[in-house]
């Protein structure tokens, strides 16, 4: 099959800025030995990456949904939009997508599979996993400059021990995701 898509996302599992998916149709012989799960990957390299897939891939195409959309219809769901609408991008139209995961919705009338560990199993996956990554770290980049309290360019919005000490002593942002446990729930003792 030729024009086999492979989709993914980045930043489920943060505390704010958006979940990031994108999709991409390689040629069909492709190979790059470098080219893995973008968490296998550091960062040099998954910016390395980035603009060789982007000039090797037929199509390739991200989309952000932001923590307000996120909040109003679930991590998941928003993780599944951000792939339908990098989807939607691509210049050319896919005839399978490959997804990574074990969850997702018909795209149309277009036939998918997922497949768990897919980043790690399908070039087409991984490279939607590296531009995924690139472009969500990019934005948490720039949003840093509007809130370096948070330290953004360095946790990428994860809940770190500092991120979480950041949200307790300045509050949230517009970023952050307000439907998710911002910070853990303290011990108390009835005395």
């Amino acid at each position: 099959m030729n024009l086999e898509c492979g989709t993914d996302e980045a930043g489920r599992g943060c505390l704010a800025g958006p979940v990031t998916a994108a999709a991409v149709i390689l040629p069909p012989t492709y190979n790059n030995d470098i080219l893995n799960d973008s968490k296998q990957l550091s960062e040099k390299n998954r910016n390395i990456l980035k603009p060789i897939i982007e000039s090797d891939a037929v199509t390739h195409a991200y989309a952000h949904i932001f923590p307000n959309t996120i909040d109003d219809i679930n991590i998941l769901n928003a993780s599944i939009l951000a792939m339908h609408k990098s989807i939607e991008q691509l210049n050319t139209t896919p005839e399978f997508i490959i997804v990574d995961g074990n969850r997702f919705k018909p795209y149309g009338s277009i036939k998918h599979e997922t497949i768990v560990k897919g980043d790690s199993k399908f070039l087409s996956i991984a490279a939607a996993s590296v531009l995924a990554k690139t472009y969500r770290d990019e934005y948490m980049e720039c949003i840093h400059k509007e809130f370096p309290m948070y330290n953004w360019k360095q946790n990428k919005g994860y809940p770190t021990k500092e991120h979480r000490a950041a949200i307790k002593k300045y509050g949230i942002t517009k970023y952050h995701r307000k439907s998710f446990r911002l910070l853990p729930e303290q011990l108390k003792l009835d005395l």
